[in-house]
């Protein structure tokens, strides 16, 4: 008798990427192996609400999905993620072809609610969970094949309290909960013995990690410490050789944190520090409680601290009420601080957001042109950024090879990526570093060949004995 095989689909974030590699581990346990959708009895879809456009598209995927499950009789459809934790039983009720439905604090219950569809109950579980058992998973299944071996992703937090105008992530993460801080240490030990050398950090907020139980005073209780400190409790991990945070919040940055980054072997120089304006005036309509000159200031300190460091950022374009000054002043901004990359989008009014409510507008085509104004002003950025690491040498982790093909892909310490021949990079696989330098600028990735003695560097082995690069 042949095994379930399940699929998963994902939209959004990193915090979504590793939410249905969490839900990929839960079925793994439970006895299911991994396929795709063409041979799958089970697919899940991960969902994001930041954009209507990833909402729109789930809608138009479950309609796709009717004569999927006719194919074979008894496959299963379950959502997840941000629009299952908006919609929840109204998802069932408008989707007869739609099985289970778990919200962003239920990942756990997957086993369980596919456990009920295939006994005929349909269900929809999308309470907000506050207990910290919403992290009690089991440890990441030593079959759960990755994009990028050799590198992981840590949930530290969850939630946010900040309640910026225009997004919906406290309506949908709900609240700010931390873990204990030995539950994720204990973790990245686990990784780093399985042969992961570079660990993410994940959170809505991710610096604001422990503020909220060191805030109330219960941060001992809790088990959590502040960021900084924690940063150096992993640091001290052996066999972790890369370590990076995202996404913070530009006002949780303390000395601390800054002395962090100038002291710890394994943090990374590279902070992705999402502003999404440099106007003064959106920024206050958007609740994001800082003003353009901070960011500058904030970039200026984390330079100090660490003057090879890359910073990029996260942007919105015709926010309700934009002007073109105000649009002029994020151009401003983004040249000012000098970002190497940024990801950047027109204003998208979710429901149940304040900002929805604005009355303001900003016109189809004026957000569109102010969008290929700030991509051109990126890339003439990225470009000049690439082409002063032209000659220099660095240290590449492969992920694979390139989406064009014939070239081998992988990350530098800064996030950029990089490219290399494999037949100039004999032995060279995913999951290996290996020193290069840096031939060839291009406005999306740098070009490179091996570094003179640039051999891959091997990974430790897994607890099995098998190198991660060979799964």
């Amino acid at each position: 008798m042949s095994r379930r095989r399940f699929a998963l689909r994902t939209f959004g974030c990193q915090m979504n990427v590793h939410d249905s590699e969490k839900v990929a581990s839960l079925l793994l346990h439970d006895g299911w192996v991994a396929g795709d959708p063409e041979t799958a009895e089970l697919l899940v879809i991960n969902t994001c609400s930041i954009r209507e456009k990833a909402e729109h598209k789930l809608y138009s995927d479950l309609g796709l999905l009717r004569s999927w499950k006719q194919e074979r009789p008894g496959r299963l459809v379950g959502v997840g993620g941000c629009v299952a934790q908006q919609e929840g039983d109204a998802l069932l009720a408008r989707f007869p072809q739609l099985d289970f439905v778990f919200g962003t604090h239920n990942l756990r219950l997957v086993p369980a609610l596919v456990a009920s569809a295939e006994a005929g109950l349909r269900r929809a579980e999308t309470a907000e969970r506050r207990e910290l058992d919403r992290f009690d998973l089991p440890l990441r299944h030593p079959s759960l094949s990755t994009e990028t071996p050799g590198r992981a992703f840590v949930t530290v937090m969850e939630g946010c309290d900040m309640f910026c105008s225009f997004c919906i992530v406290p309506h949908t993460r709900g609240r700010e909960i931390s873990r204990p801080a030995l539950a994720i240490v204990q973790e990245v030990e686990s990784l780093t013995a399985d042969g992961v050398v570079e660990v993410t950090l994940l959170g809505q907020t991710v610096n604001a990690y422990g503020r909220q139980e060191l805030r109330r005073g219960r941060a001992e209780a809790a088990g959590t410490l502040p960021f900084a400190a924690l940063l150096r409790r992993l640091d001290a991990i052996p066999g972790l050789r890369r370590l990076r945070y995202t996404s913070p919040h530009p006002i949780f940055f303390d000395d601390d944190l800054m002395a962090a980054h100038a002291e710890l072997r394994t943090l990374c120089p590279h902070v992705h520090l999402p502003v999404q304006s440099g106007s003064d005036a959106v920024l206050g309509r958007m609740r994001r409680r800082y003003t353009a000159d901070d960011v500058r200031r904030l970039a200026e300190r984390l330079r100090t601290a660490r003057p090879d460091l890359v910073l990029t950022t996260d942007l919105i374009v015709g926010f309700p009420g934009e002007t073109e000054r105000e649009f002029a002043e994020t151009l401003a901004l983004v040249e000012d601080v000098g970002f190497v990359d940024s990801y950047s989008f027109k204003y998208s009014a979710r429901p149940g957001t304040t900002a929805a409510e604005f009355v303001e507008a900003v016109s189809e085509a004026e957000a569109q042109s102010r969008l290929e104004a700030l991509q051109a002003l990126q890339r003439r950025l990225t470009l000049a950024y690439h082409r002063r690491r032209v000659g220099h040498h660095t240290e590449v982790l492969l992920e694979g090879p390139s989406r064009k093909g014939g070239q081998l892909q992988g990350r530098d310490p800064q996030h950029r990526i990089v490219h290399i021949d494999p037949d100039a990079c004999p032995g060279a696989a995913p999951g290996r570093f290996v020193r290069v330098e840096i031939a060839e600028a291009t406005p999306h990735s740098l070009l490179a060949t091996p570094a003179v003695g640039g051999i891959p560097l091997r990974l430790p082995a897994s607890r099995s004995g098998v190198a991660p690069s060979s799964r």
